[in-house]
């Protein structure tokens, strides 16, 4: 600050000594027009009025709280309470906003752990640290022969809900749960002296102990399972983890819509399945989950609802006609970055010596896509659907029209194609049928000139920094947060994977492998990485409060109702991106790796 201001500021300060548990300020349900500095003492933020809870951060002697607040005009609210005699100081709200949205300031903000001072409960952090810390002890084995009976009174022994079978060789060769209780053995009247191997699950899926637990429970939720045993480097069992162990009870409810969605039986109860997504989505944000795993639990339900309508359409066809052909998912749901407003683009592939008519098969995906338009997921825009001609054929004519567009991808929309079928994900059916991909997989080798067009292509979209600048100066317009801040950091990754040799993946998948290659700079992965987040925070958040007001989700927002803070980090990203494309083009131009 200019010495002036540094002195008007020191005059207008207040200082404020409290007791041990006193309540300093309360942002959860107040606006805040200040920030404090602790002078003494200390000073613990809570996300919620539980007092007995872990804080979600201490600030010690020379801390500030209660910017990020400020800025965020109570959008990141939380408690501040004296976890001892604290003395603090209280600057006004109007002489220190400025000071955060300029370049010092916002390298100040970058630098700090900002985002923890949100509404989070400790419980939701737990997802992000390995797996392995979250096994409750050590795991339950039964021999195949075991009677069922005996397996379940073993089981409520040693009061857990599974048991691992295992061989005389010491090989886990499936698991039985409460689930193949109520389902294998009571449903279907099975005798309870029958063996545990007739009714147990198998093969079993397992982890790695160091894996972030989040990821392992996106891989639950995914595969609809309920337990999952955990192993060393060795590949021996360490135990086994439940869902519970690893989500606070707003994630634990992805499980619960998840399988309400499996279980519709027509298209009426999936559509009333579906209808609690939105839901879920806003408590799952709201309760602490971060944009990316709320956005991946978002994708994964949208996967589910499109299996189950295909299930429901597919129910009275012969078994060798369901398992001629796959499903795809393509966009952003098969990159498990779906937000509230995404559309479904999806693609049909059959085998080539399938008896299927080609006519019958679209009219089938026409019904399917109508069953999703009526759950509220509607059909690409753009022509992106599996009743289109262009976007259902053989596997043998997928892998065709690829060679095709790799030879030459200014014909027949060869780079838009590639980029679409680049992010396919099998939904439904045999994945070895999603054969477009495997063209793709060695491009940098073998089609350095079509990979060339890609990363031209990628780097033709813009972000809108000087336009951004103008509106952010006016407080007024709007900003199209896809098209002209994400689209740019997507495109280049996607180019990026490319290099790598990877196909379907997320956007900070592809980066991370673009710099294990050396395609891309670390730094600029980094920087691409972190406004790819900010991002999807900025949409998520947008379209949360859209839903919550009754309104239909979008990404268009109006500049002056975002808060300084978000205009200000929009900028600032955008600035960032424009900067790694012309590194990335300069980089090209001469011809050298980053």
């Amino acid at each position: 600050m200019p010495a002036d201001s540094l002195l008007a500021l020191g005059a207008a300060a207040t200082e404020h000594t409290f007791r041990t548990g006193e309540l300093i300020v309360d942002y959860l349900t107040g606006t805040p027009d200040e920030i404090w500095v602790v002078r003494s003492g200390s000073v613990a933020l809570l996300g919620n009025r539980d007092t007995a809870g872990e804080p979600v951060d201490v600030v010690g002697p020379g801390g500030v709280f209660g910017y990020l607040a400020l800025l965020s005009e109570g959008a990141v609210a939380f408690l501040a309470l004296a976890g001892e005699r604290t003395v603090a100081i209280r600057l006004p709200g109007a002489m220190v906003r400025s000071l955060f949205t300029d370049p010092s300031g916002l390298q100040y903000l970058a630098t700090t752990a900002w985002d923890t001072i949100a509404t989070r409960a400790p419980a939701d952090r737990a997802s992000t640290v390995a797996v392995g810390a979250h096994v409750p002890r050590w795991p339950v084995f039964t021999a195949p022969d075991t009677s069922i009976r005996d397996a379940v009174r073993h089981m409520t022994d040693e009061h857990v809900s599974y048991t691992l079978v295992r061989d005389g060789s010491g090989r886990t060769v499936g698991i039985f749960t409460d689930r193949d209780l109520r389902t294998r053995v009571v449903a279907a009247d099975c005798g309870l002296d029958q063996p545990i191997s007739a009714v147990m699950s198998g093969p079993v899926q397992t982890v790695p102990a160091d894996r972030i637990a989040a990821t392992v429970l996106m891989d639950m939720l995914e595969s609809g399972l309920r337990h999952m045993p955990v192993v060393d480097r060795r590949g021996a069992v360490l135990g086994v983890v439940e869902e519970r162990d690893l989500v606070a009870t707003s994630a634990r409810q992805s499980f619960v819509v998840r399988r309400a969605i499996a279980l519709a039986a027509d298209t009426a109860e999936l559509r009333a399945a579906f209808d609690r997504v939105d839901d879920l989505v806003v408590n799952l944000f709201r309760g602490g989950t971060d944009a990316s795993g709320t956005s991946a639990v978002l994708s994964v339900m949208v996967d589910a609802t499109v299996a189950r309508a295909l299930e429901l359409e597919l129910a009275e066809r012969p078994q060798p006609w369901v398992r001629q052909f796959a499903w795809l998912t393509l966009g952003s749901v098969a990159r498990r970055e779906a937000m509230p407003s995404s559309d479904v683009d999806s693609a049909i592939s059959w085998a080539d010596d399938a008896e299927l008519d080609p006519g019958q098969v679209r009219a089938m995906a026409a019904r399917v896509q109508a069953t999703l338009d009526e759950c509220g997921l509607p059909s690409d825009t753009n022509g992106a659907v599996a009743s289109s001609p262009r976007f259902s054929r053989s596997a043998g004519d997928w892998h065709r029209a690829a060679q095709d567009w790799l030879a030459d991808p200014m014909s027949d929309r060869g780079l838009i194609m590639s980029s679409l079928l680049l992010d396919a994900r099998v939904v439904h059916g045999n994945p070895a049928l999603n054969s477009a991909p495997a063209a793709f997989s060695r491009m940098s080798i073998n089609h350095p000139n079509a990979l060339r067009l890609q990363l031209l292509d990628a780097l033709s979209g813009k972000p809108r920094v000087r336009s951004l600048r103008d509106i952010v100066a006016r407080r007024g317009g709007t900003f199209d947060l896809k098209n002209h801040a994400l689209s740019p950091i997507v495109n280049l990754s996607r180019w990026a994977g490319l290099t790598a040799g990877l196909g379907v993946a997320t956007t900070p998948e592809r980066l991370d492998a673009a710099v294990a290659q050396g395609a891309l700079a670390e730094r600029d992965a980094r920087i691409l990485a972190e406004v790819f987040a900010m991002v999807q925070r900025l949409r998520l958040s947008h379209q949360i409060d859209q839903l919550s007001a009754g309104q239909p989700p979008s990404d268009i927002v109006t500049m002056s109702q975002l808060s300084p803070l978000s205009r200000s980090l929009l900028t600032d990203g955008m600035r960032e991106v424009a900067a790694v494309q012309r590194r990335v083009r300069h980089q090209a131009t001469m011809g050298v790796r980053p």
